[in-house]
C-alpha cells in the first residue's frame, strides 16, 4: 500500500459479521498475518468478540471478530448472538463476510437484516470464491435483493484462506474510515491478555482433534499462571472442561494419548508467540452441563 501523509491517517473500529463458517476468523488471521482467532471446520468456534489490529501506511483498522450469527434458542447460542449484536453499536465500519459456496437461506436473510441499518458503513466480502462450488453471482443477486443500498464498488470477492482480495477489502474499509490517530502502537496485532490467548490456543488445538459434539462441549479454564526464573519462564495450569464423564475419557484418550497430543500442539504454538518459555500443565475435568449454567456462561462470555 502507498505511503499516506501522517495527518491523513485513518483509524476505524470494524466489526466482522457473518454466519458460522463463513470465514470471518480466517479473514482476520490473514489480514493480521498472525493467528489471532481460532480457525476450524467446526461451526460456532468463535465464542467471544476477538480483536485483531491491522496497521498499514493508510492507518489502523481494529477488527472485532464476532461469533457466527446463528438461529438457535439454546442458551449458549443466544449468548453468542448477543455478543454479535452488541458489537454493532458505536462502530466505524462493518465487514459482512458471506460464504459463496452455500445457498443463502433464512439464516442469511436474518444476518443481512442486521447489516441493513449499517449499510452506509458496510463492505461486503464474498468468500471462498476460489472453490469449485462457489456461486458468487447468486450471492450478488441475494445482496441486490436484501441490501440494495450497498454500492457494487463495496462488494468484493475473496479467498480469505489463500489471501486473494484481502488488500482490496482493506483499502475499501480505509476509504470509508474517519481520519483519526491510531488507538494502538503499530506493532500490536491483538489486545488479548495472556490467559485468554493461551486458553483460546488450547481450545483451538482441542476442537480440531475431537469429533462429533465434543468440540462444542469443551471450554478452557486457566487455573494458575506463575512467573518463574525472574520472568523468563511462565508456568500455566489449565483445565480442558467437558460436560460429562463419558466425554472426559475421550478427551484424555487411550494411555492419555489425546490430551498429550493437545498439550504438545498447544505448547508449540504458545511458545512461537511469546518470548518467555511457557510450561503448560494441562488436565481434563467435568463441569456438568456447563452450557446450561449461567455462572459458567457469564465467566466465559460476559454479558454486555
Amino acid at each position: 500500500m502507498d505511503n499516506t501523509n501522517q495527518n491523513e491517517l485513518k483509524t476505524a473500529i470494524v466489526t466482522i459479521i457473518g454466519r458460522p463458517s463463513a470465514g470471518k476468523s480466517t479473514f482476520l488471521n490473514t489480514a493480521c498475518q498472525e493467528p489471532v482467532s481460532i480457525v476450524s471446520p467446526i461451526p460456532q468456534t468463535t465464542r467471544n468478540a476477538i480483536k485483531g489490529i491491522v496497521n498499514t501506511s493508510y492507518g489502523q483498522l481494529i477488527f472485532i471478530d464476532t461469533p457466527g450469527y446463528h438461529d438457535s434458542e439454546k442458551k449458549l447460542n443466544l449468548r453468542l448472538k448477543n455478543v454479535t449484536e452488541s458489537n454493532l453499536d458505536g462502530i466505524d465500519c462493518l465487514l459482512y463476510v458471506i460464504d459463496s459456496t452455500r445457498e443463502p437461506g433464512e439464516e442469511e436473510v436474518h444476518t443481512a437484516q442486521l447489516v441493513q441499518k449499517l449499510a452506509g458503513k458496510t463492505v461486503v466480502a464474498i468468500n471462498k470464491t476460489d472453490l469449485p462450488t462457489a456461486r458468487p453471482a447468486k450471492i450478488r443477486k441475494f445482496l441486490e435483493t436484501q441490501l440494495p443500498q450497498i454500492p457494487q464498488e463495496r462488494i468484493f470477492e475473496m479467498s480469505a484462506q489463500k489471501d486473494i482480495g484481502i488488500n482490496e477489502i482493506l483499502k475499501a474499509l480505509y476509504d470509508i474510515s474517519p481520519v483519526a490517530p491510531p488507538m494502538y502502537d503499530e506493532e500490536s496485532y491483538t489486545d488479548q491478555d495472556l490467559s485468554f490467548r493461551i486458553a483460546e490456543i488450547i481450545r483451538g488445538e482441542a476442537i480440531n482433534r475431537l469429533q462429533d459434539e465434543i468440540p462444542h462441549a469443551v471450554y478452557v479454564d486457566i487455573a494458575d499462571v506463575e512467573h518463574r526464573s525472574n520472568g523468563k519462564k511462565i508456568w500455566v495450569r489449565a483445565f480442558l472442561c467437558v460436560e460429562r464423564e463419558s466425554q472426559k475419557g475421550i478427551v484424555i484418550g487411550k494411555g492419555a494419548s489425546k490430551i498429550k497430543e493437545i498439550r504438545t500442539a498447544a505448547s508449540r504454538k504458545i511458545n512461537e508467540i511469546y518470548m518467555q518459555k511457557i510450561d503448560l500443565d494441562l488436565q481434563v475435568k467435568v463441569d456438568k452441563n456447563w452450557r446450561q449454567r449461567d455462572y459458567t456462561l457469564n465467566k466465559l462470555i460476559p454479558k454486555n
